[in-house]
């Protein structure tokens, strides 16, 4: 397996860490904005009488120790520790003889608020807001209450950063479950076309060798008694087919183990030795099973991209045990034309060519798949004065044959 990819830097910092960030930029500002500063000809805002007093100084830190205490439980408690940020916002107000939370003192909640709607489901963001939106207006409420001033208009404004940060993290919780569900139907859709390839590996890979099996048993069991020597050696057929079904299982489960292995999104092939080198071998096999396979190749013979030589040699595969199987026939024939732009493919038979559509099973369906998977062309049906062809045309594209 390949090690997992290193997070951005940004990312790779805690939600508490910016919040408390945000934090120190709002006190810092705060100063700022009470002093002056070159240009100016006096402070923009009037320190208020505790600013700079021991107990004005005492506030700050309180508040402080009470932000640095939210931003440990952030990402454990969400609602409490935004309980304890909207404390600490409060207190620092207050050596600032100010008739409103200032936003520089509620950064942090805006910071904290965005990570809570970014990352939790919708009733815990919606609570925090309200939270926040609450302390807002019991501060200004209870300042009007108390015959002091209130700044009202000004708290709107910080009310409307908080839900700005409410709706942006939303946003991104959003996005982020979008992304998810994207990917979990992507891996769904890969699964899926998996289990149809390992379904066509196993059927093209096990029918036509049980085909073998079952006509060179079939021929033992009518010769048994008369012609010992004839049976004999169409068991030993039967027994190499069946090696072979067991070594070709074998390799496939291996190939399948080692894809679960390897780099994700790969996939082993599952039979990779196998192509169209191995139409004479399959011709010869059929044959002494007791169907002549006629193998007719035109054009100059080429290495072709390997997808393109496993899936021609399944299709001719599928084919001949077709014939095998339903043709009640004793010969077919094959045909495989090297093109300058394609690979055509044809497999014909005599015989009564009825009974094999698509209804029937599954290798007409495999092979249509596979040929259209390849972007060519496929067709199967029988023949009008008897018997059954199958043609599929598999194009190469340019500068792809090897």
């Amino acid at each position: 397996m390949s090690p997992s990819p290193v997070l951005p830097l940004l990312k790779r910092v805690p939600p508490g860490a910016w919040v408390a960030a945000a934090w120190y930029a709002g006190v810092v500002l705060t100063f700022l904005m009470r002093v002056r500063l070159p240009g100016e000809y006096q402070p923009s805002v009037r320190p208020g009488v505790l600013y700079y007093r021991w107990d004005g100084l005492l506030t700050q830190l309180v508040s402080t120790v009470l932000l640095m205490t939210g931003c440990l439980f952030l990402t454990r408690r969400p609602l409490g520790s935004m309980a304890v940020l909207l404390g600490a916002s409060a207190l620092a107000t207050m050596p600032l003889s100010v008739s409103e939370i200032p936003l520089a003192q509620f950064l942090a909640v805006d910071v904290a608020l965005y990570f809570v709607a970014a990352t939790r489901p919708l009733r815990t963001g919606v609570l925090a807001l309200l939270m926040s939106l609450a302390v807002l207006v019991a501060f200004v409420s209870g300042r009007a209450l108390a015959g002091w001033v209130a700044g009202t208009s000004a708290e709107l404004a910080v009310a409307l950063t908080a839900l700005v940060a409410w709706l942006v993290g939303r946003s991104v919780y959003e996005s982020r479950r979008h992304d998810a569900d994207l990917t979990a139907r992507a891996t769904d859709r890969a699964l899926v076309a998996e289990r149809l390839r390992i379904a066509r590996e196993m059927h093209d890979l096990v029918a036509h060798s049980v085909g073998i099996i079952a006509l060179q048993a079939g021929a033992a069991a009518r010769v048994v008694h008369t012609q010992p020597d004839a049976a004999r050696e169409a068991m030993s057929a039967v027994e190499g087919a069946g090696r072979e079904t067991l070594s070709g299982l074998r390799r496939m489960l291996g190939a399948l183990r080692e894809s679960g292995a390897g780099e994700e999104g790969e996939s082993a092939p599952l039979c990779p030795a196998e192509g169209l080198a191995h139409v004479e071998r399959l011709a010869r096999t059929t044959t002494a099973a007791g169907v002549r396979v006629d193998v007719r190749w035109r054009g100059e013979r080429r290495a072709l991209p390997p997808d393109i030589d496993l899936s021609a040699f399944r299709i001719i595969q599928e084919s001949v045990t077709n014939v095998v199987r339903h043709a009640a026939t004793d010969a077919c024939r094959v045909s495989v034309e090297y093109g300058p732009e394609a690979l055509a493919i044809e497999v014909a038979d005599r015989g009564r060519g009825a009974g094999r559509g698509p209804c029937t099973g599954f290798g007409l369906v495999g092979m249509r798949e596979r040929v259209a998977l390849l972007h060519g062309e496929f067709a199967a049906a029988p023949e009008p004065g008897g018997g059954f062809r199958v043609t599929a045309r598999l194009p190469v594209p340019a500068g792809e044959a090897i």
